[in-house]
C-alpha cells in the first residue's frame, strides 16, 4: 500500500511541474513581497530593535522563510482543495470513496507531492534571492537544515489535517469556499504568516501559540533560525505531531459520518 501512496506523491510532484508559467510567476512574486517586506522589517527593527527577541538579521530571514514556506504549506489554502471542491460540483467525489485505497490517505499523499515540488522552486528560490540581496541568518550546519526539512513535513501534514477537515464540509454544504475563506484568515494571522507570534500581545499571543496554525510557520521557522533547540526541539515537534495525529483523527471521523450519506449536486 506504501508503493501506491508513493507513488500517487510522485504522481503530484510530476503534476505540478507541468506549471511552468505559473511557477515562474509565482517564484517572481514571491521574490517581490519578499523584498518589499524584508525592507520593512528592517525599518521597523531598526526603529525597534531586538523587537520580539529577533535581531534585524533573524527578523528578515523570517520574512523569507515565510515566503518560503507560504505556498509549500498551503496557508492560503488550496492545492488538493481544489480538486475536491472541483469533484464535489461534478459528482466525481462518488468515485474517489470507490477507490480501494483510503480517501484520506490519497489526498494527503497527494498534498505531499505538490509540497515537495513547491518547496524546491516556490520555497527554495525565493529564499536563495533573498540571501543574495539581504544579509540573512541562515545556519551553515546541514544538522540545521535536515530538522528544519522534518518541521516543514510536519507543517505539511497539519496543514493538510486542517484543509481536509474544510474540504469535508462539502459533504453538507455541496460548497465550502465560505469556510475556506474564514479560515484561510485565521491561517495568515496565527500562522505566523504576517508577524512572528512573539510580536503578539499578552493572551492573544498564548493563544496563537497553542493553535495548530502555529504550526505551520512559526515553528519551521524557528527551528532553521536555531531559536529552538535541544529538549525545546523536541517539544517542538511533539507539539506538531500532537495537532497532526488529532487533525488526521478528526478528520477519520468526519469523513466516517460524511460518507454515510453521499449528495451528488445536482442529482
Amino acid at each position: 500500500m506504501f508503493g501506491v501512496y508513493s507513488a500517487v506523491a510522485r504522481g503530484a510532484f510530476r503534476r505540478y511541474s507541468t506549471y511552468r508559467a505559473a511557477t515562474v510567476a509565482g517564484v517572481v512574486t514571491n521574490s517581490v513581497f519578499g523584498g518589499i517586506l524584508a525592507s520593512v522589517m528592517l525599518a521597523l527593527w531598526h526603529a525597534r530593535p531586538g523587537l520580539g527577541g529577533y535581531d534585524a538579521r533573524q527578523a528578515v530571514t523570517y520574512v523569507w522563510i515565510s515566503q518560503a514556506l507560504l505556498v509549500t504549506v498551503a496557508v492560503w489554502g488550496g492545492g488538493f482543495q481544489d480538486d475536491v471542491q472541483a469533484r464535489f460540483r461534478s459528482g466525481d467525489i462518488a468515485i474517489d470513496l470507490y477507490r480501494p485505497v483510503d480517501f484520506q490517505g490519497w489526498w494527503l499523499a497527494t498534498d505531499l507531492g505538490r509540497a515537495g515540488f513547491q518547496l524546491l522552486t516556490r520555497g527554495a528560490v525565493p529564499l536563495a534571492l533573498g540571501a543574495l540581496v539581504f544579509e540573512l541568518a541562515l545556519p551553515s550546519d546541514p544538522l540545521v537544515w535536515a530538522e528544519f526539512l522534518l518541521a516543514v513535513v510536519l507543517a505539511v501534514v497539519v496543514s493538510f489535517g486542517v484543509r481536509f477537515l474544510v474540504s469535508l464540509a462539502g459533504f453538507w454544504l455541496h460548497d465550502s469556499e465560505g469556510v475556506r475563506a474564514a479560515v484561510m484568515v485565521l491561517s495568515m494571522f496565527f500562522s505566523g504568516m504576517l508577524l512572528p507570534l512573539a510580536l503578539f500581545p499578552g493572551a492573544l499571543g498564548e493563544l496563537a501559540r497553542v493553535l495548530p496554525f502555529s504550526a505551520m510557520v512559526q515553528l519551521p521557522a524557528d527551528v532553521l533560525l536555531q531559536r529552538r533547540t535541544g529538549y525545546r526541539l523536541l517539544t517542538l515537534y511533539g507539539f506538531q505531531l500532537a495537532w497532526a495525529a488529532a487533525l488526521l483523527m478528526l478528520g477519520r471521523v468526519a469523513q466516517a459520518l460524511a460518507v454515510r450519506k453521499v449528495v451528488v449536486q445536482g442529482g
